[in-house]
Formats: C-alpha cells, structure tokens, sequence
C-alpha cells in the first residue's frame, strides 16, 4: 500500500481526545520535566541547555542504576542468582549508554563552556549523591563522602543506608558460601562500611571456579558479569576524564577538586580486585 501525498491517515483505534483520559505527556509527567532546565546564565547561553540535560540524563539513568544494583543485591541475598544477573544486564546496557553519551558533550568546545563555566558557581559533578550510592553499592565506601551531603537530609539518608549496607560483592560472597565455596571468614566478616581491599585468599576459590567452569557454570558466569560491571565502570570514568580534559584541560574542577588530575586517581579504584587478579593465576 502507498501514501497518498506522503500522509498516512491514523488508525480508527487511535484515541485523541484526552479531556478525561490519561495521555503520554500526563504518565511521564512532561511539563516538570521539560521545566526543569533552567540555565543560569546572563544573557544565556546557547550550550548551557546541552550541559544541563547532559547531567540531568546522567542523574535518570544513574537513578535507574541504583534501583536495579539494590534488587540484584537483594536478590542474591535471597539466593536468586537469574534475577540478580537479569538486573546486572540491565545496568551494563545503561552503563554503555552512558558512556557513549560523553560524546554529545564533547561537542562543547573549550570557548563555548568557558563563556558560561563561571555562572556554576560552586557546583560539580563531584556533589551527585547518586553517582556516590552507586559508588557505595558497589564497594567503593568511603565515610568523608557523607559530609558533602549533610546539608541535603534525603541524599544523606540514602547514602547513609548504602554506606552501612553490604555491597552487591559482599552479598555475592555469602551467596556463594551459602552455595558450598569457600569464603574466608575475615572476608565474611569484614567491616562492610570499609572500601573493599584486596584478598589475595579468595583467589584460590575464583581459581576454582574458573578452571572448571563447566562444573560450577552459575557462579563462573556471575563473576564474568561482574567482571564486566566494573570494565565498563572503568571505561565510564575513562571516558568522563578524556571529556573533562578535552572542555579544560587541566584546570580545576567548578567545586574545588583538581579536575582531571583527581578523575585519574579514579582509575586505580577497584570494586572486584580478586576477579582481575584470578587471571593472572589461571594456567600458570
């Protein structure tokens, strides 16, 4: 069938008329939404828009990332493995979006932000409580974030709750020891406020698992996904830093850190040491 004046006409089924009716801007709640970019500027500035919905995209889709990791953890600490690793595909598809999405901001060149860049003020990505609970899900604790955010009751409170809670790898290691694997007890009992460390011990029980994966096929594939959660973390803060020195080089960050000096520190955390480490180990 052909267009007539390349116009095709609605289905009789189509609703119009939403006097009384739920419609699709009513559900997603559009007009907040698309009241809420609100540049700064005077007179405002034309990229400022792009960099408001570059972050507030970001904050979204980090808020979807927190929902999903909190039902993953929740799920292993229930003993269901499929549903955790379900919500864990789901954060690796968000984390590649994410990722992919510094490029529309690499569009704003070093002229264009630094003629807006001063009406920031003091605010920063370094002061996104959500970026820090996803942070804080995934192990990386750290006490003095809490301070950031004291002014702000509902993000400490959040933060709070997943600083004082077990992480997804803290529950993925009493899943496994509820599974029949060995887990040091000073892994199981560690401090779960404390960043992560490195415990070359586990390596051993990883070592088992992966070289003989057809016999412990669960848990071999959970570990090669949590491989890939923290791989793509990495490639996000890869990226964030290459975007950052690419709009200012190496000047200091809008909220006082040193900018892209302090973003490459963020490449030397880990959330999973003893997964990366276990290759080295494998067929030596």
């Amino acid at each position: 069938m052909t267009l007539k004046n390349n116009t095709r006409d609605f289905d009789p089924e189509i609703v119009t008329d939403f006097r009384e009716k739920m419609s699709y801007g009513a559900y997603l709640n559009l007009p907040t939404l698309f009241d809420s970019q609100k540049p700064v500027s005077v007179p405002e500035h034309h990229d400022e828009l792009l960099f408001i919905i570059q972050h507030q995209t970001t904050e979204l889709w980090l808020k979807l990332v927190l929902h999903e990791l909190q039902a993953a953890i929740e799920a292993l600490r229930q003993d269901q493995l499929a549903p955790a690793l379900k919500g864990i595909a789901r954060v690796k598809h968000i984390q590649r979006t994410l990722t992919e999405q510094w490029s529309v901001l690499a569009t704003l060149t070093p002229t264009e932000y630094a003629q807006f860049r001063h009406f920031l003020g003091n605010s920063s990505g370094f002061q996104s409580y959500q970026y820090r609970a996803v942070e804080f899900a995934l192990g990386n604790k750290n006490r003095r974030m809490l301070s950031v955010f004291e002014a702000d009751a509902p993000a400490h409170a959040l933060l709070t709750t997943t600083f004082e809670a077990p992480s997804l790898y803290d529950e993925f290691l009493h899943y496994l020891l509820r599974a029949g694997y060995d887990i040091p007890a000073a892994v199981l009992e560690r401090d779960v406020t404390e960043a992560w460390t490195y415990h070359p011990e586990l390596v051993h029980t990883f070592r088992g698992i992966y070289e003989n994966a057809s016999e412990h096929w669960a848990a071999y594939e959970a570990c090669e996904e949590l491989v890939d959660l923290e791989d793509n973390f990495q490639l996000w803060r890869f990226r964030h830093l290459k975007t950052v020195q690419r709009i200012i080089g190496m000047k200091h960050g809008t909220g006082g850190s040193s900018g892209a000096a302090f973003l490459q520190k963020a490449l030397e955390l880990t959330f999973f040491p003893e997964l990366f480490a276990v290759r080295t180990e494998i067929g030596a």
